[in-house]
């Protein structure tokens, strides 16, 4: 994530966070991954209905993922302009365990969730965030 992009991120988090509370890594991530066959079938119809002229492809959302010492922090990001759109959700590090990391060619992934629970949030990294993945996975216990 570059210098404004994170200072802008940082800016909007700083009054959620506790007394002590430390920000120890920030990326740009999707949350939700577009499936090659909806991509297909976008280009495809929107090639039809515009007589070849165009073709629409779908992309997922940018969102910006923060983890503190305590938490983790996703916000929905502008794709237009740097800033945070929208605070999103935030999720206790206390008990969060993670998957297996899938790699992918232009991707990674990893699903994390409670200890005690199969339903989670999967986060998807996009090639310029591989070194922000490793600090993500490394600090989330794998799930057994």
């Amino acid at each position: 994530m570059n210098g404004k992009r994170r200072r802008l991120l940082l800016a909007a988090i700083d009054p959620m966070l506790e007394p002590g509370e430390q920000v120890e890594v920030t990326a740009i991530v999707n949350l939700r991954s577009v499936t090659v066959r909806r991509t297909a079938a976008f280009a495809a119809a929107s090639a039809i209905l515009s007589g070849g002229g165009m073709a629409v492809v779908p992309v997922p959302t940018p969102m910006y993922l923060a983890m503190t010492d305590q938490r983790i922090f996703i916000f929905r990001a502008n794709p237009t302009f740097a800033r945070p759109e929208e605070h999103l959700m935030t999720i206790p590090r206390a008990g969060l365990v993670r998957s297996e990391i899938k790699e992918r060619v232009l991707n990674s992934s990893f699903m994390i969730s409670p200890a005690d629970s199969e339903q989670g949030l999967k986060i998807i990294f996009p090639l310029v965030s591989r070194k922000e993945r490793h600090v993500i996975a490394a600090a989330l216990p794998l799930a057994n």
